[in-house]
């Protein structure tokens, strides 16, 4: 099926005043809000198979504890290319943020953060798992960005 499709749906009376809330909150519309609950519940479910997806992995740890960086640091050389950016962020003098983008495999990226937030260190962490994203395979997988360095010179 292409396009928009229309369907009825029965719900409780109090379960669609919650709905209606949620919609005013939004400034949305109820088809918009259960399309987005259908595409999340359909995330989940390829979020379990080898499905080409996108994951962002969120982890809050302690940099004091022995070999934690290090350890954090080889794991995400050991997934190469699956790795696409990570952010790094100081919370505090014990604590860090770091967001790590992945790209492959749903399954092969819960793993990858399973191992991750098992770690010895991390206080906590959440993992959010997008499939069916469009993107340009020859950019991911083998573009390469020029830089501009001081002097007007290029370096690929």
């Amino acid at each position: 099926m292409k396009g928009l499709v229309r369907f009825g749906v029965a719900m409780e009376g109090a379960l669609l005043e919650d709905l209606d809330r949620i919609v005013a909150a939004r400034d949305s519309t109820r088809s918009e809000i259960l399309r987005d609950l259908v595409r999340a519940e359909v995330d989940k479910e390829k979020a379990a198979t080898s499905a080409d997806a996108i994951a962002a992995l969120t982890i809050v740890y302690d940099h004091h504890v022995r070999d934690l960086t290090e350890k954090l640091t080889r794991v995400q050389h050991e997934l190469g290319g699956q790795v696409r950016s990570s952010m790094h962020v100081h919370l505090s003098e014990a604590y860090c943020l770091e967001v790590i983008v992945m790209h492959g495999h749903a399954d092969e990226l819960r793993r990858a953060a399973n191992q991750i937030l098992a770690t010895r260190g991390v206080l906590r962490g959440g993992l959010e798992i997008i499939t069916d994203v469009p993107h340009d395979h020859a950019h991911v997988h083998g573009h390469t960005h020029t830089h501009e360095r001081s002097g007007g010179r290029r370096r690929a």
